[in-house]
């Protein structure tokens, strides 16, 4: 894969004629070369020509690829073994913020994804051509990337030369850089519109063993869909994972991949989790709108978008009013175990659909859907453990009930792993798959986590401080926290300054989440009853009120699953609360706090908690608030206990 549209060292750049290099530009450019883009190729050569003519050793790379992002750094300077990233405002006389943010970006990116820049210094620069010279202070984060530096056209070289003499690295091998690996873990929105774009798993995964897994789980899944497809079969498969394994990745990938694979097929992911759905669609949309070397009206880009990744309670309603097959004969159904009940489906027919003797449950009404076609038809279900976090949700036994007594005629594929506990849900394996001629797949298991490239112990973290076992979690947190800060305080307004400190660019994303729940953190500012405009809190940069980054709405744990922050405060109210060294789960209702009983509902609520913890990829504070002995419904006993239990895992205070 070609990185850069154009690599030389310095010596050779000056020596290049000016039209040699603007056409290893344009014979590189993916699309139409504008007369704007030209011209600015044109000025940067001849500022950096003018600026580099005395930096020796030094090397040059126009348009180098930032994969993850989609985006081309405009120039990148290698020298004494420093990355400079140059990113031009030609004719511009201000430092814009977007311009600030834009470049930081990239230096993060490369920093955390690219390997060769792992242990390098970075430094971004914002290069508005016609600025008044600005004094740059040359400070730089924990991790070696400096503060964006703001130049003109005349003092690129010196600040280069500032920087190299203050930081005196050694010496850096331009093409051992350009060519490093790079193994980035996009957020589910990123790869959705990475994936859309044409880009493979193995572009957009940070681990080989991950996108090898991931490549694995794909084949075996396309040979079933051929296997299907030739001897006119219809075949479902369990898919399942570990946490942060990428389940919903893979899903997506074979959705594209199969989208528009043949006309009979019509792939589409389908979701119950309508944020998810809303966010990636309108991700999509916009990504297409911006990338498109054609104009692009968004009404037509959300309308393709919204044939591909679908809710799956409209595909349900449109196969209500309509019994012939639908055009669909791969489906994916993300977090299959969420699916409704009999008894939850039947009800919302009868409430919302006016069917008052509907009598299946929603994974046997599915099966019954692709069960239609005369010949063939395949169902991929993705299985997550322990996200079950409403009422109603079946678990995976549903589909198994349906399969058992309405489709027998139907292949069964199954990961090797279901028979673990976290999927059967306290059924032995052999009850729970009784009845069922099923084969077992080993490489229908994603093994790999692909999420966090900070820490593969946050799970386990969170799954023993939810489990009470104080002693293993402070195990893993000492071995978590080097890479993955954790830190819980009293005070909501020292969370939000920790969030913005840490937060860089618009690419690391920021946000307070809280459990649906959480009623009595209203004195707080934490108002979960006010429903957060979703597309916009995920996708929209830090000048748009509505956006995580404000640290004014607050997403709840139906908001954000499937979905992820960068950085994210927690705030835990009184709703699960520790009580004489044993969790109490609680349920506000009218004036008081009432006690949950129901094992299932005590589910959901450690559930709740389990995906509001594991949200956020580089790092998390837990707000608990310190109560209020004047008010019943905030006794400091409530939280007190909550807050020493974490304290004595050994998470630290701010």
């Amino acid at each position: 894969m070609q990185r850069s549209y154009y690599s030389k060292d310095v010596e050779n750049f000056i020596h290049d004629e000016e039209s040699y290099i603007l056409g290893e530009l344009t014979r590189n450019h993916e699309f139409a070369l504008e007369d704007l883009q030209r011209n600015a190729w044109i000025s940067e050569i001849r500022i950096l020509k003018s600026q580099f003519g005395k930096l020796e050793n030094a090397h040059v790379l126009f348009e180098y690829s930032i994969p993850r992002m989609g985006k081309r750094v405009d120039t990148v300077a290698i020298y004494k073994g420093i990355v400079f990233l140059l990113e031009f405002k030609v004719n511009e006389s201000r430092y814009t913020r977007y311009a600030i943010d834009q470049v930081l970006d990239y230096a993060v990116d490369l920093k955390n994804f690219h390997e060769e820049s792992h242990d390098l210094c970075i430094v971004p620069v914002v290069v508005s051509t016609e600025a008044q010279t600005h004094s740059n202070g040359h400070e730089k984060y924990s991790d070696d990337v400096y503060k964006p530096l703001l130049c003109n056209r005349h003092n690129i070289a010196s600040e280069m030369e500032s920087i190299a003499e203050k930081e005196k690295r050694g010496d850096l091998k331009a093409d051992k850089w350009e060519n490093s690996v790079y193994k980035p873990t996009p957020t589910i929105i990123e790869a959705a519109q990475a994936l859309y774009r044409g880009h493979s798993v193995k572009e957009i995964s940070r681990s080989d063993s991950g996108a090898l897994n991931l490549g694995k789980t794909a084949r075996e899944i396309n040979g079933i869909i051929e296997h299907s497809k030739k001897h006119s079969k219809k075949s479902i498969c369990f898919v399942t994972g570990v946490p942060g394994a990428g389940k919903t990745l893979a899903g997506l990938n074979i959705a594209n991949e199969r989208h528009d694979f043949e006309q009979e097929e019509h792939a589409v992911f389908l979701s119950g989790n309508g944020p998810l759905v809303e966010v990636l669609q309108e991700a999509l949309a916009r990504n297409e709108v911006e990338h498109s070397c054609k104009k692009v009206k968004k009404t037509d880009a959300l309308r393709r978008a919204k044939s591909f990744i679908q809710n799956i309670h409209h595909f349900r309603d449109a196969a209500l009013k309509d019994s012939r097959p639908q055009a669909e004969k791969v489906v994916i159904f993300d977090e299959a175990q969420r699916a409704w009940t009999k008894e939850q489906t039947s009800q919302f027919m009868s409430r919302k659909k006016g069917i008052p003797d509907f009598n299946k449950s929603e994974p046997d009404f599915l099966i019954s859907i692709l069960d239609r076609h005369e010949d063939w038809s395949v169902i991929i279900c993705l299985i997550g453990g322990g996200q079950e976090i409403n009422t109603g949700e079946a678990g995976l036994s549903e589909w198994f009930n349906a399969l058992r007594k309405n489709y027998p005629h139907w292949d069964v594929y199954i990961s090797s792993e279901l028979k673990d506990s976290e999927y059967t849900q306290g059924l032995e394996f052999n009850e729970f798959i009784s009845g069922i001629n099923y084969v077992s797949k080993e490489s229908l298991h994603l093994s790999t986590s692909v999420r966090s490239f900070r820490s593969e112990d946050v799970s386990s973290l969170v799954k023993n401080i939810l489990d009470g076992n104080q002693v293993k979690a402070g195990e893993i947190y000492r071995n978590v926290n080097e890479k993955y800060p954790i830190y819980v305080t009293r005070s909501l307004d020292k969370a939000r300054g920790w969030l913005n400190l840490h937060q860089r660019g618009n690419g690391e994303r920021t946000g307070i989440v809280a459990s649906s729940g959480a009623y009595r953190l209203k004195p707080y500012g934490v108002n979960i009853k006010s429903k957060i405009d979703s597309k916009n809190w995920f996708l929209s940069c830090k000048e748009d009120v509505r956006s995580s980054f404000y640290l004014e709405d607050v997403a709840t744990e139906f908001d954000i699953q499937g979905l992820e922050l960068d950085w994210v405060c927690v705030a835990w109210d009184a709703d699960l609360r520790r009580a004489d060294g044993v969790w109490q789960f609680k349920k506000f209702r009218g004036t008081n706090w009432q006690s949950i009983n129901k094992d299932e509902s005590k589910m959901y609520l450690k559930n709740a908690y389990r995906v509001l913890l594991t949200r956020a990829r580089q790092g998390m504070v837990i707000f608990i608030p310190n109560g209020c002995a004047d008010d019943y419904t905030r006794q400091p006993g409530f939280y007190d206990e909550t807050y020493e239990y974490l304290k004595g895992i050994g998470i630290s205070e701010i």
